[in-house]
């Protein structure tokens, strides 16, 4: 961290549909002149003043100009910032720059990023140096990889409390979901996939669920790469599934692996039982090919009505089974449609956690359970809307 920065967080690409709604929840729920010092950043200082105008931040509110091809003013930015929380994406195109001049200053930084090959060439080009200056680097900070990473961190604590050792075998849940993935989700898996076009060996580093292990080889994973049927229940593959289950177990080979060097786990999204449940199934999985490639998906810098956003919501269930038979569960919910509403302010109380409440974490690449872990969990059922409890 930076502890001489101006300001606690800033926010850079401010002017973009989810980086508002990130200045809005600050400006709503931390004001100016509070615990929590920000601003706002981006390319064009008009724009930051209208933004800021039309969120109802306060008129004072920081502004700061800032753009991905002139390094000078990301240097500058990143200095003032003890975390530089990004949502200017796809991070493969507009990312690099930044994170490396966060290694740089020592300054902390969190994104939005799903982008797994560009994760790996960050682990690869900065955890070393990240260790060194003190930043601390923590990618995937929104609605993924955040409830789920957090969540199965929630029920291995818990199965060492109860049981005395982890569940080596848990089944990641999306049990009900409304809302949109965003724009940027969207581009992000167009240049993910462009960039396995350009060079195929990369496509090993997508289908590796260890890819991001810092060369841990774990034991085999299921796929769910198409629609199946467990215990009388239709099932789909989940969309968020290829990136977050990377980060979980990344996050347990950080740790040290309390879930076992023999952890298995997968994430699928419900559709029901019987031939209704196969249908839904079948229709969400059509569904998330059309969002992660086709023509009719969102744009980045576009979004859903804030009506749209508040009727949101979404349910996720990790299912732990422990060797002797014993079973827990860990429920996590959110209040808002999970790619805008949900995801800024979780985005938000992660920067603003890293700052506050985890100083002791040294520098490097993390992702969001060793980094924030508890203390975010707190964070989130407090401000952000979200539950994590416990069944079983």
């Amino acid at each position: 961290m930076n502890p001489n920065a101006e300001f606690d967080v800033v926010v850079y690409g401010a002017t973009g549909f989810t980086g508002r709604l990130v200045a809005e929840y600050l400006a709503k729920q931390y004001g100016l002149g509070g615990d929590v010092s920000w601003a706002m950043a981006g390319r064009s200082a008009e724009k930051l003043a209208t933004v800021r105008d039309e969120v109802g931040a306060p008129a004072e509110t920081p502004l700061i100009v800032a753009d991905a091809n002139d390094p000078d003013s990301l240097n500058d930015m990143v200095r003032r910032a003890k975390c530089l929380l990004t949502t200017v994406g796809p991070y493969s195109l507009y990312g690099s720059d930044v994170v490396a001049a966060c290694v740089a200053a020592g300054t902390d930084y969190v994104d939005l990023s799903g982008e797994v090959l560009w994760m790996r060439e960050m682990i690869e080009a900065h955890d070393a140096d990240a260790k060194a200056s003190g930043a601390r680097i923590v990618h995937s900070a929104g609605f993924d990889s955040i409830p789920f990473d957090l969540g199965v961190q929630y029920l291995q604590e818990e199965s060492q409390k109860r049981f005395g050792g982890p569940c080596p075998r848990v089944r990641g849940r999306m049990r009900k979901m409304q809302g949109t993935f965003s724009g940027g989700t969207a581009a992000s898996g167009a240049a993910t996939m462009a960039a396995v076009q350009k060079d195929p060996s990369l496509l090993g580093v997508l289908q590796n669920p260890f890819s991001l292990a810092g060369g841990f080889k774990g034991p085999d994973q299921p796929i769910g790469n198409k629609v199946m049927e467990e215990d009388g229940v239709w099932l789909a593959p989940f969309i968020m599934a290829p990136i977050n289950t990377k980060n979980i177990h990344r996050s347990n080979a950080l740790m040290g692996h309390p879930y076992g060097e023999d952890f298995v786990y997968d994430e699928m999204m419900v559709g029901g039982p019987g031939e209704k449940g196969k249908e839904i199934a079948e229709a969400i999985a059509g569904a998330f090919g059309m969002t992660t490639g086709g023509k009719d998906g969102p744009k980045p810098g576009e979004g859903p009505s804030k009506e749209e956003r508040e009727a949101g919501h979404y349910d996720y269930i990790a299912m732990g089974q422990h060797p002797d038979g014993k079973t827990l569960s860990v429920v996590v919910t959110g209040d808002k449609d999970p790619g805008y509403g949900s995801t800024s302010k979780i985005i938000a109380e992660a920067a603003i956690c890293l700052v506050k409440d985890r100083p002791d974490v040294p520098g490097g690449v993390w992702t969001t359970a060793p980094a924030l872990g508890a203390p975010l969990r707190e964070r989130l059922v407090k401000n952000a809307g979200l539950t994590f409890d416990i069944e079983g």
